[in-house]
């Protein structure tokens, strides 16, 4: 799984535990709801500035919507944990 996927999964359940739309989440963080829509589809990788914007907009923090997600320095790839 692509950093970006495990990214998808933890912004979508943390906008569905927030209970907001697409909508509601883009208009609060300034951003298209299709760009929410692609973010949560994996089909983009987020800018640091969109992370801080969907944790502000969500009270989570950046390790929340990261969850899973490292850098193993010594094999130069990213390794997930469940």
């Amino acid at each position: 799984m692509k950093p970006r996927d495990r990214f998808a999964v933890s912004l979508r359940k943390a906008r569905k535990k927030a209970e907001v739309s697409q909508e509601e989440l883009g208009f609060r963080c300034d951003l298209h709801r299709t760009e929410i829509s692609l973010l949560e589809r994996g089909g983009r990788e987020p800018r640091l500035g969109t992370i801080v914007k969907l944790c502000s907009a969500l009270e989570v923090t950046q390790e929340e919507l990261c969850t899973g997600i490292s850098w193993n320095v010594k094999k130069q790839k990213f390794i997930y944990k469940k």
